[in-house]
């Protein structure tokens, strides 16, 4: 009997490993997205079109459709560029220069950037402050006095 049940355990755990692994497979395949540079996309466009992808780049050549939300604009990175689309609201940081990330997918057309797609970073935040610039304050030096007493 032993035999009997080591084999009812050993079938319950492989379905139930199997079922596991398909519903982590299946839930994993719908959100995949790619990162990537834009020189590493357009070096082979074919091979990305329709996978979901997360462009990193420069935006340039911004323009909105008038009297809409419709924007063209594009993407460069090491001399490579993609035209993009995008119908929503941006950041107020996305301007010609700024570095960007787009999510979408690539076809034969361009880039078609997802609904809240646009993510623009801020190059102001990661810059070192200046001394006696706004919101800095200025201390001794390790080992100095300072001459406020």
């Amino acid at each position: 009997m032993s035999g009997s049940r080591t084999a009812k355990i050993a079938i319950s755990t492989l379905v139930l490993g199997l079922a596991f692994s398909a519903m982590l497979y299946s839930s994993l395949a719908e959100d995949t997205q790619y990162y990537k540079h834009v020189d590493e996309v357009m070096t082979r466009p074919v091979e990305w079109y329709g996978k979901r992808l997360q462009l990193h780049g420069h935006a340039s050549d911004i323009r909105r459709k008038p009297d809409s939300l419709d924007y063209r604009f594009e993407v460069t990175h090491n001399g490579q560029l993609v035209k993009a689309t995008y119908r929503g609201i941006v950041p107020d940081t996305f301007k010609d220069g700024s570095e960007v990330v787009i999510k979408g997918t690539l076809g034969p057309n361009g880039f078609v950037v997802e609904p809240d797609g646009v993510m623009a970073k801020c190059p102001s935040k990661y810059e070192a402050g200046k001394p006696g610039a706004p919101g800095q304050t200025s201390r001794p030096a390790p080992g100095t006095q300072s001459s406020a007493n």
